[in-house]
């Protein structure tokens, strides 16, 4: 298992894997024409090629076997409400695993990882958004004195779901 920073190479791999650990996870959760939609927009070729392109985001994936097995993406300054006292926020925007090759310790590595980054960026707080009804990746990040700040929402689509935004000094 390696962690190392993504490259272009990684971004067909990036877009399969960021759907299909959606789709995995919340696909039953939505119309068809909103999934398509919100993949599309998120985890399209396009938007990750955007995304590792930006200064402020930085993406890194594990290799496992040659194969890309997980990623993570952060960014530096926080695009989350402003809930907290944090003077320097930054957030994490997503931590995806295989649906395969979950409970490997791979989101223990990229969490170690964005934690580490936030502190070389001289962030104070950490922040996230996680879905209201997925207690296990609520458990996760509270692993790593994150805990709920906020009730917020996020969309797919024209449908709204209800999260929480998680925050933590890093």
């Amino acid at each position: 298992m390696t962690l190392r920073p993504a490259t272009a190479a990684d971004i067909p791999a990036l877009s399969d894997l960021g759907r299909r650990a959606f789709v995995a996870k919340f696909g039953h959760l939505y119309s068809a024409e909103n999934l398509a939609q919100f993949l599309d927009e998120s985890h399209s070729e396009a938007t990750v090629a955007a995304q590792l392109a930006d200064p402020a985001m930085k993406i890194a994936v594990i290799d496992e076997g040659g194969k890309l097995a997980s990623f993570c993406k952060i960014v530096r300054h926080s695009t989350l409400p402003a809930r907290t006292a944090a003077a320097a926020p930054m957030e994490l925007k997503q931590l995806y695993t295989d649906p395969d090759l979950i409970g490997r310790g791979h989101g223990a590595r990229l969490m170690d990882w964005a934690l580490a980054e936030a502190r070389e960026w001289s962030a104070d707080e950490m922040q996230l958004s996680v879905y209201a009804h997925n207690p296990q990746a609520q458990r996760f990040y509270q692993r790593y004195g994150l805990a709920k700040v906020a009730d917020i929402t996020f969309a797919v689509g024209d449908h709204i779901d209800p999260e929480f935004m998680f925050a933590g000094a890093v």
